[in-house]
């Protein structure tokens, strides 16, 4: 695996780090739905690998309340999440998983934690993790937990607890019918089958980090917006606590169309 030595030097600063290219085709006018996905490709790591992590290692020590949230509902969830990142890890021969410590292919050993089952998981690898549950007798899932480092314009604070109609307040093509299939996707989830899907927008900021209120603009004037962010989202159903992952692997590159 590549190591991005400009991601890895600008890491500490928390200024850009970049990917050499997205892996998948963004250049069509209407972008793909969801789409059934191998489960062995649910982690990806790629040429940002370092960069990402280091930055992932400073937030989770230095902004834990920002980027890591677990509701007490959430917890057998999380912990049954790590137990199946360290097992997909184990099968990755750039990780040599232990029994106390995982070493990462950037060399990074990381302690697990299982009392901080998203802490850990979100130091071993480049996604997001967020757990969103369905309580019986339940309209939506809920989000009980997330490992959220690259947060793209919202802020984990204002979403923990939230069903998936309110946690995508305030965008404007989310209406209810929208809502409805989400939940349907979400309800329809199966062990064994996850799904994925994945976005392409424009930002005048290319940094990872990007917390914001509801409702404050993130993109940036169009006359200034030089990078693509692409999120992959992946939906997996958890078989123990039926709990489902939503996982985001996000990907920033330079817009050669809009570069300076």
């Amino acid at each position: 695996m590549l190591v991005n030595r400009r991601a890895l030097a600008l890491a500490g600063a928390m200024t850009t780090i970049l990917q050499s290219h997205i892996p998948y085709d963004i250049s069509a006018v209407r972008l793909p739905g969801v789409s059934p996905m191998d489960g062995a490709e649910w982690l990806l790591r790629d040429d940002a690998f370092a960069g990402q992590m280091a930055l992932r290692d400073r937030l989770i020590a230095e902004r834990r309340e920002d980027v890591i949230g677990l509701l007490p509902e959430g917890r057998d969830a999380a912990q049954e999440l790590l137990a199946l990142v360290l097992d997909r890890l184990v099968q990755d021969d750039g990780y040599d998983v232990g029994d106390d410590a995982v070493t990462r292919p950037d060399g990074v050993a990381v302690m697990i934690d299982r009392e901080d089952p998203l802490g850990t998981a979100g130091r071993l690898v480049q996604e997001d993790l967020c757990l969103m549950q369905k309580a019986e007798g339940a309209a939506e899932h809920v989000l009980t937990g997330a490992a959220l480092c690259f947060p793209a314009g919202w802020m984990l604070a204002e979403k923990l607890g939230r069903p998936l109609i309110r946690i995508h307040k305030p965008v404007i093509d989310y209406d209810d019918d929208l809502a409805r299939r989400v939940q349907r996707l979400f309800d329809g989830v199966r062990v064994g089958r996850p799904m994925w899907r994945f976005n392409a927008l424009r930002y005048a900021d290319p940094a990872l980090f990007q917390p914001r209120h509801e409702g404050v603009p993130k993109y940036g004037q169009p006359e200034d917006q030089r990078f693509i962010r692409s999120e992959r989202q992946t939906i997996l159903r958890l078989p123990g606590t039926d709990a489902v992952v939503f996982g985001i692997h996000t990907f920033v590159v330079a817009d050669q169309k809009n570069g300076r």
